[in-house]
């Protein structure tokens, strides 16, 4: 018996032996997606927090108006924005060069998630510094660090343990929210799950669909407890 055919005679189901694989590869699409985006929201996110906080009054307003507008708005609305309104711009992106980017669905989403995700957790960034207690700066100076020294040594490592949990919370919420890359042709997880649906009319197939992203998310809950307490625990010692 082939591999991706065991879960689908483990479970008893007709559907899922039939679409195992097809959706093990959207799971793989949604994992890249996911982590990508996350990973490059973050290194942004952290640029754009420390301008928002520190930067010239220009700057400040620009990202406040940035992260109020992509955590105001639907993420399908950017992603069809993304996809479906800059994707009538193709003369003007074969001339940059650009266009093998925008007309790829995947790209897209991923381009779409990196610039949503990164405004919610420069945001979380921003209030984690804020926290920091005033003295954590002026002891630093006293010392002779200057300004970006202190953020880099002394702000960040405890503003990153303070935006811990909701940074994990961040990333539970992009992976269920990444179901709208389905939206836009694309064979993630519930785009597979979509197409297995469309061709058996089996609605048993979203709720293994679900179960997945059940498990998945479960694994990063546990994972990411683990981590907290590992990084916090001379915090519990106190």
């Amino acid at each position: 018996m082939n591999w991706c055919e065991y879960p689908g005679w483990l479970l008893g189901s007709e559907v899922f032996q039939t679409y195992g694989c097809r959706m093990a590869g959207g799971l793989w699409v949604t994992i890249e997606l996911v982590v990508i985006s996350v990973v490059i929201g973050f290194m942004l996110a952290v640029g754009l927090a420390i301008a928002r906080l520190y930067g010239p009054r220009w700057a400040q307003m620009s990202i406040n108006g940035y992260t109020t507008f992509f955590r105001g708005t639907p993420l399908l609305c950017q992603l069809f924005l993304i996809y479906y309104g800059l994707g009538q711009f193709r003369l003007f992106w074969q001339d940059i060069g650009l266009w093998w980017f925008f007309r790829e669905p995947f790209y897209c989403a991923l381009f779409t998630f990196t610039i949503n995700t990164a405004a919610y957790q420069a945001e979380i960034l921003r209030g984690a510094i804020q926290s920091i207690p005033r003295g954590q700066f002026e002891g630093a100076l006293s010392l002779g660090l200057h300004r970006w020294a202190t953020l880099r040594h002394v702000i960040m490592p405890q503003a990153m343990i303070l935006g811990l949990r909701p940074l994990g919370n961040e990333l539970i919420v992009m992976i269920k929210s990444s179901a709208v890359a389905s939206l836009v042709t694309l064979y993630d997880l519930m785009g597979a799950t979509k197409l297995a649906f469309a061709r058996s009319f089996d609605l048993t197939i979203y709720l293994y669909a679900a179960l997945i992203y059940l498990v998945l998310v479960e694994v990063i809950r546990r994972v990411w407890d683990r981590v907290e307490i590992r990084l916090t625990r001379h915090m519990a010692l106190r």
